[in-house]
């Protein structure tokens, strides 16, 4: 099982310093990467569930915040957790994402899309919030496809995106980009097994519904003609986490877990990271 950390949650600001901080401990601790989440805009009265967001959340822009990262560390993978790809154009994210692989040498691995959660933040960006499901789907098309051109070009015609002989380089390391898929709803595991290299269900699900999720994600895999054992399972855990509990999930085909400090002190953070590095001997801790 891979382990990675989460830049928490907003709560952990905007300073550059210490974002830095934590992902270079974190790559001391030696977890595989890094993630960091997305919102747009938030606004008054903007919930998930019970869960209401303070509307002064300082989101980064997790595209810019991982190149940011990338240029301080040398090792850790570059995952977003996750980005909301019916709010960005594909076009341009293609551009984005093969920049920050390029530079940072082959770490934009752990690309997560989501479809976002907020009507009001799909409709700030004039984006039919019904329709954002289909919308990613053949964003995920487009961002393969040009990353797969030559210098012919290639072009695509489709319900959201259309366009002729576009090149566009540079492409990712290798000319391609791993893209896993995020999401509660059995929509999102049939995407995943469908169009995507990993599944990441959220946190609030019952036992059962993982097991379906997860069944439903591989025989979509295996529908589209693709490999099943291929598709990578990553699920949240908490830092405190204990090693009978990542074998529990192991045995559940989780391939990698996703972990977040949760203290607001910086030096408490480190020290969270340190115990749960020592407790799964991932690496020399700092």
């Amino acid at each position: 099982m891979k382990f990675a950390i989460s830049y928490g949650t907003p709560s952990f600001g905007a300073d550059p310093d210490r974002m830095i901080a934590y992902a270079q401990h974190a790559e001391r601790c030696g977890f595989e990467a890094l993630y960091m989440p997305e919102h747009v805009v938030l606004y008054r009265g903007a919930k998930l569930g019970e869960m209401e967001f303070p509307p002064d959340l300082p989101y980064v822009d997790p595209l810019d915040a991982l190149a940011f990262v990338a240029a301080s560390t040398s090792r850790i993978l570059l995952g977003t957790g996750v980005a909301l790809i019916p709010y960005q154009h594909p076009v341009v994210l293609a551009k984005r994402l093969a920049t920050i692989d390029v530079l940072s040498k082959g770490r934009m691995r752990l690309f997560t899309i989501g479809l976002g959660s907020l009507p009001g933040e799909a409709a700030a960006l004039g984006i039919d919030y019904p329709s954002r499901g289909r919308r990613a789907d053949e964003a995920i098309d487009v961002l393969r496809l040009l990353w797969s051109g030559d210098d012919k070009g290639v072009s695509h015609r489709g319900e959201f995106f259309a366009f002729d002989d576009l090149v566009s380089y540079p492409h990712p390391v290798g000319d391609t980009m791993p893209i896993h898929v995020a999401g509660s709803s059995r929509a999102a595991a049939r995407r995943a097994g469908a169009r995507g290299d990993g599944f990441f269900p959220g946190g609030m699900l019952s036992p059962d519904e993982r097991v379906a999720q997860l069944a439903l994600a591989r025989s979509s895999a295996a529908a589209a003609g693709r490999d099943p054992d291929a598709l990578e399972y990553t699920r949240w855990a908490g830092i405190t986490m204990s090693p009978a509990r990542a074998e529990a999930l192991a045995a559940e085909g989780v391939t990698r877990v996703v972990v977040s400090a949760t203290s607001d002190d910086p030096a408490e953070q480190q020290d969270q990271m340190s115990a749960f590095a020592e407790r799964f001997s991932l690496g020399q801790a700092s």
